[in-house]
């Protein structure tokens, strides 16, 4: 990415998408540490919510719609995961009681990580890396 399409709604003004725009940045950033970038339609699915067209679940089912619709046959390319994982992540920070208590930890854990896990099976590869660490 070689702009920042959700700057321009973070310093906006109005709470709701500067709240919403910084989860997506976020989100998508998190996925950067890992070096893998999100797709167009994930960004443009994004500013879709940020202007509060569509809700998180709606964005959410879009874009498992997308990838079932359009299956990425690159075992190497992890741009799904990169979209599903920064939906996911985004929808955690957007819930506005959203704290990292032990609890809530592990219910994190349970409901997001079983999801990632879940996934098709041509993921299961880039799966026992990380869980072996390489």
């Amino acid at each position: 990415m070689d702009k920042d399409p959700f700057q321009e709604y973070i310093k906006q003004s109005e709470p709701e998408k500067r709240d919403k725009g910084y989860a997506w940045h976020t989100a998508i950033g998190l996925q950067a540490v890992d070096g893998i970038e999100p797709s167009q339609y994930l960004i443009a699915t994004a500013i879709k919510n940020i202007e509060g067209f569509i809700s998180m679940e709606e964005a959410q089912e879009l874009l498992n719609r997308y990838y079932e619709e359009n299956p990425n046959l690159d075992q190497e390319d992890r741009t799904e995961e990169a979209d599903k994982v920064s939906a996911r992540i985004a929808k955690l920070l957007s819930e506005k009681a959203f704290s990292f208590t032990p609890m809530e930890y592990i219910q994190f854990i349970t409901n997001y990580s079983l999801e990632f896990i879940i996934m098709p099976a041509r993921f299961g590869i880039t799966i026992l890396r990380r869980r072996k660490g390489y």
